[in-house]
């Protein structure tokens, strides 16, 4: 699979997640990880004489890290700075005509852009997430030899060279209870670093070294990632009294008509967990009522508005109110200002 590959694929699935709805972080936000890399072995052009046709360089399991730090529009999406650095070790190769033994390693360091999708899946404890990145990755050959068993050659090669990469990402974030914005992160990647690197070393064939060198393919990294991510922007879930702001009595003035208030932030869709505890309240309340939602919006966001009202709906159901008992009302309004409200009416 080619780097054009990966990206395409990642986004064609980060297209599909419009209609999603989206965690509420939003701002500043930094993360760590570190995980198990398995590395596919990468194809090597020897410049040298002596060896004949390609070979491969095994390479066994190794580890992965990164630093990040990006930015959260508050929509779903966000864009984030990472650095990493990975290892893996040399433990044979294969692919030339006589039998061979290996040793050294292999270490990228390098330096990604990742666009990243956050998913609301209705849980207030799992938000999977989908993202695709591209870089630069800087790969050190060290110490690498490779001897053969069946006659007197010895190829070694080391340096320091560079390529671009892609990766492609799916994970989940968990975040911890009573502390706004540390989350837990578990993620699997793919990498793609082009091909292209060279790196010089000697040749003996059981003579005086001479001057020879090899050439990597592409390299394709697989990592399993697990991590910690911190958002600063994150308010504490708010505990309002259910008398004083989300149970007064309104309308037509008939007994046992109450409403709750849920307030969105702008522009966006996404259910906060204030918002959930307001929704499991009138939820209490519309077991055996007609539940009525009522968006009022701006003529020229009443898509945003009817979003709103269908995550809303979509909560309440799955609190347990029958589907047939909600009624959903997208509504605009020119005469005023973008209204953020959404009123819960049950009678």
């Amino acid at each position: 699979m080619r780097l054009r590959s990966v990206l395409l694929l990642a986004f064609a699935v980060l297209t599909t997640s419009w209609a999603a709805s989206a965690q509420p972080i939003q701002g500043i936000y930094i993360g760590a990880g570190a995980g198990l890399r398995a590395p596919t072995s990468p194809t090597n052009t020897p410049i040298t004489h002596g060896i004949n046709g390609n070979f491969d360089i095994d390479e066994a399991l190794g580890y992965d890290s990164n630093l990040s730090l990006g930015y959260a529009l508050g929509n779903g999406w966000r864009f984030e700075l990472e650095g990493t650095f990975g290892k893996s070790n040399v433990k044979g190769t294969s692919g030339t005509t006589f039998p061979a033994t290996g040793s050294g390693s292999v270490r990228n360091l390098g330096l990604m852009v990742n666009a990243l999708f956050d998913m609301d899946i209705g849980s207030s404890y799992v938000y999977p997430y989908i993202g695709v990145g591209i870089g630069y990755q800087s790969t050190r050959l060290d110490g690498f030899a490779m001897t053969a068993t069946s006659k007197p050659l010895v190829f070694s090669a080391s340096g320091d060279a560079g390529g671009i990469a892609g990766q492609a990402i799916a994970g989940v974030s968990f975040p911890i209870p009573n502390m706004p914005g540390l989350s837990l992160t578990a993620d699997y990647r793919f990498m793609d670093i082009l091909g292209g690197e060279k790196f010089n070393g000697l040749t003996s064939t059981g003579g005086a070294p001479v001057v020879s060198a090899t050439k990597f393919h592409n390299q394709f990294n697989q990592t399993l990632m697990f991590g910690v991510r911190y958002a600063f922007n994150t308010p504490p879930p708010a505990v309002p009294s259910p008398q004083a702001s989300l149970d007064a009595p309104v309308g037509s003035g008939q007994d046992g008509v109450r409403t709750f208030q849920v307030n969105f932030g702008l522009d966006i869709a996404a259910i906060t967990d204030r918002t959930r505890w307001i929704l499991k309240e009138a939820a209490e309340s519309a077991r055996r009522r007609d539940t009525r939602i009522e968006v009022t919006q701006v003529a020229a966001d009443k898509a945003l508005s009817e979003r709103r009202a269908r995550a809303l709906e979509g909560a309440l159901i799955g609190e347990g109110v029958p589907r047939d008992a909600i009624a959903i009302h997208g509504r605009e309004d020119a005469d005023h200002s973008p209204n953020r409200r959404v009123e819960i009416v049950i009678d």
